[in-house]
């Protein structure tokens, strides 16, 4: 079946849409495009505050889940137009939404982007929400990804990890035989959040990231501070584990200035700085949580960074370190088509089997459904 995958994560930098045919009952996945779709700035804008803490009325609340949906809909519709795909050839969407809040310990998690407005606009069914059955089972909700990520990465003789770089930073490893009771997968800290928090800011919006590393390139790491850094206390936690903006958002940056600021570090100094911690804080995971890895793959966006991979490189060595554009899938789409697989195992009533990696008490099917269009015609076709 066709499927759509849609993605919107921690940097808020827009929405990745992926269409993938999945087919058999393991499956297999075939990438068939993708492409993203900027959030208009002032729609980011109000994400970026209801992420930071910022308060809302029920109705402002509402509101951003109604538009939200909107531009999860118009990203489906503009993938299809893009591919010239129908969408009444669309079986399923599978739509991760926008995370507002993600408190596990606390047993809540919030997704927002109205999955029936996603629906009635594209006349596709569509699953999401798929954090919040396992939250509800006693896990983490998170990381939802290595589901995907053993279907497509496990190698029979190497063990290898895929490290995602999005806003947090998150890996699977892949024992070499890639049985799922084996899979271990946790947020290992920053990706590109520290890094782009700091480049937002000193340049007070102008710049949304640190384009092709430039800034780290010209700086220098500063030792006291990526030591003080490597003291944050989410490192030392053990998985299951999961983090996001309240621990490495908006006052941590604001901290990490003021602290440049006494040091006497540049803009320069300090983007290089966060970019050895994000390298040094994953390959301290790996140290403290793995065990022996071969191969890193990495995804997401930082995997464009020239900068930090170079660190990663240095941090993880000598493992081999490669992106997942080598073995056939587009770094900057592979969640996204995580995401069309998740909703191929909402849809056919399987679970995607991840507490070991949640900690939840028992594995559970994930993603609520809204029925499209079609739905009957999908319950008649068993899929």
């Amino acid at each position: 079946m066709l499927v759509i995958g849609l993605m919107s994560g921690t940097s808020l930098d827009g929405i990745d849409a992926a269409l993938a045919d999945v087919r058999g009952d393991r499956p297999s996945l075939r990438p068939c495009g993708f492409r993203t779709t900027p959030y208009p700035p002032a729609l980011r804008a109000a994400l970026l505050d209801v992420a930071e803490g910022g308060r809302r009325s029920a109705a402002e609340l509402a509101r951003l889940d109604v538009a939200v949906g909107e531009r999860l809909a118009d990203a489906a519709l503009a993938l299809c137009r893009a591919l010239r795909v129908s969408p009444a050839r669309v079986a399923l969407v599978g739509s991760h939404g926008q995370t507002i809040h993600h408190d596990p310990r606390a047993g809540t998690t919030v997704q927002i982007g109205s999955p029936a407005v996603i629906a009635a606009r594209t006349g596709i069914t569509t699953v999401a929400r798929f954090r919040n059955a396992d939250v509800a089972a006693g896990g983490e909700g998170a990381p939802l990804a290595p589901f995907a990520h053993r279907l497509l990465f496990a190698h029979p003789r190497r063990a290898r990890a895929v490290q995602n770089l999005g806003g947090i930073g998150n890996v699977t490893y892949l024992p070499p035989d890639g049985a799922p009771a084996r899979v271990r997968a946790f947020d290992t800290g920053p990706g590109n959040m520290v890094i782009d928090g700091l480049v937002q800011r000193l340049s007070r919006g102008r710049e949304l990231m640190d384009r092709d590393g430039g800034l780290a390139r010209r700086g220098r790491v500063d030792a006291r501070l990526l030591a003080a850094l490597m003291r944050h206390p989410f490192l030392r936690r053990r998985p299951p584990k999961s983090t996001g903006r309240e621990e490495f958002g908006a006052p941590l940056v604001a901290r990490l200035v003021a602290a440049g600021r006494r040091r006497g570090l540049d803009a320069a100094d300090l983007v290089a700085t966060a970019t050895e911690f994000t390298a040094r804080a994953t390959a301290d995971a790996y140290r403290r949580f793995l065990p022996p890895v071969d191969e890193v793959l990495l995804a997401g966006g930082g995997s464009r960074n020239p900068a930090l991979v170079a660190a990663l490189r240095r941090a993880l060595g000598p493992r081999r370190v490669l992106t997942v554009d080598a073995l056939g899938i587009d770094a900057d789409a592979l969640e996204a088509y995580a995401f069309a697989l998740l909703a191929w195992a909402a849809a056919t009533g399987r679970s995607p089997a991840l507490r070991a990696v949640t900690g939840a008490r028992r594995d559970v099917v994930m993603g609520e459904i809204v029925p499209g269009r079609r739905y009957r015609g999908l319950a008649r076709a068993r899929i």
